[in-house]
Formats: C-alpha cells, sequence, structure tokens
C-alpha cells in the first residue's frame, strides 16, 4: 500500500481515483477479516496486521476525504 503522505501535491481528479482504490481495498481487507474469523482460520498476529492495515486505510480515506470537501463558513 503506497499511502499518500503530501496531499497538497495532487490534483483532485487523482485523489478521487485513490479514493476510490483505498475504499475498495478498505471494503476488501474487512471482507478478509470477516471471512477468516467466520472459518476460524486467522491466526492472532494475521488478523491484527489486517485490522492495523484497514485502520490506516480508513485514516487515509479520511484525509482525502477532507481535502476533497471544501470548506464551508457559516
Amino acid at each position: 500500500m503506497n499511502a499518500p503522505t503530501d496531499l497538497s501535491m495532487k490534483t483532485d481528479e487523482v485523489l478521487r481515483v485513490e479514493l476510490a482504490v483505498f475504499r475498495r481495498e478498505h471494503r476488501d481487507l474487512d471482507e478478509a477479516i470477516h471471512a477468516l474469523v467466520d472459518k476460524g482460520m486467522g491466526d492472532q498476529l494475521t488478523l491484527q496486521r489486517l485490522k492495523k492495515r484497514k485502520l490506516r486505510l480508513k485514516d487515509i480515506i479520511a484525509q482525502i476525504e477532507d481535502r476533497l470537501t471544501p470548506d464551508i463558513i457559516a
């Protein structure tokens, strides 16, 4: 996972594409975690690593969404 560290250098179009990719990867990880838990096949270390990766993706998604959403001063 090559997470963007400097969002200011990327265009909105690039960020939207990356956002879609990261959302899909987040969904895939969620499905994989649930499948491993349901089948009882995942060891704790593997599950912990997948969950940690999923949380990192969630943070990246939030950063991109914040950048793409304009600030509205009420």
